[in-house]
């Protein structure tokens, strides 16, 4: 897996039930390989503000939005290398940005209590968003199973699908284990088809003929609408 990486690529989301999965994956046949890391629980902790500027803002719907996370695809602990990501959109374009650090020094990097040195690109960009909004916190953990695949063919063509979508802001640690509050419907899955280019005819004909349509879906932005507004809304 790639410590350092830069992707641009347009993503599209679908919340599918499990016989439209079994429908896609029966379609692709052998067009899609998985890939390197096919299976994975995936944890994620994004940063914010103490006021979550970052996760109002997704759920605004704006041309351009932000965020920044650090993942892991295993239980991590202190010395472990995770992955600090800035995730931008803009005008339906998606740019990551992600660098290897070890766990403990992310946290200690993000929560400024440890000056970093950046020494590329992507380091520089993420060290600039974390000084741009200020104090930053460890704010939600997310976790989900993934099933990765790609093309087998073009392997900038990439389906995930996630399962037991979970989202919490109690013991927001990437060595705990998963569990939250439900981002999906159980037996749900939610796909995102992730291209350079063109999403293959295969593809977009069998969405078509199951009139499976893209959705507007953010985990982090779901989990603060339903966690963090709700509960305001309820003590209110």
């Amino acid at each position: 897996m790639d410590y350092k990486a830069v992707f641009n690529r347009v993503e599209m989301k679908y919340v599918l039930d499990k016989q439209q999965m079994k429908g896609i994956m029966d379609a692709a046949g052998d067009r899609l390989t998985e890939d390197e890391y096919a299976e994975s629980t995936i944890r994620s902790i994004y940063f914010d503000t103490e006021d979550f500027v970052m996760a109002r803002r997704s759920i605004d719907k704006p041309v351009y939005k932000e965020k920044l996370r650090l993942r892991s695809y295993s239980p991590a602990k202190e010395s472990d290398t995770v992955f600090m990501e800035i995730k931008k959109k803009y005008d339906g374009v998606v740019y990551k940005r992600r660098t290897g650090v070890a766990y403990s020094e992310a946290l200690e990097w993000m929560e400024g209590q440890r000056r970093m040195r950046p020494s590329t690109q992507i380091e520089c960009e993420i060290d600039y968003l974390s000084r741009r909004y200020g104090h930053l916190v460890p704010q939600m953990l997310i976790t989900y199973d993934r099933l990765a695949m790609k093309g087998s063919s073009d392997d900038s063509f990439r389906i995930t699908f996630d399962s037991n979508v979970k989202a919490r802001t109690d013991d927001v640690d990437l060595g705990s284990d998963i569990g939250g509050m439900d981002l999906i419907r159980e037996g749900n899955v939610l796909m995102e088809v992730k291209s350079n280019g063109g999403i293959p005819f295969w593809m977009t004909d069998f969405l078509c003929e199951n009139r499976i349509y893209p959705t507007s879906f953010s985990k982090y932005g779901s989990a603060y609408r339903n966690i963090i507004i709700c509960d305001s809304a309820v003590s209110e």
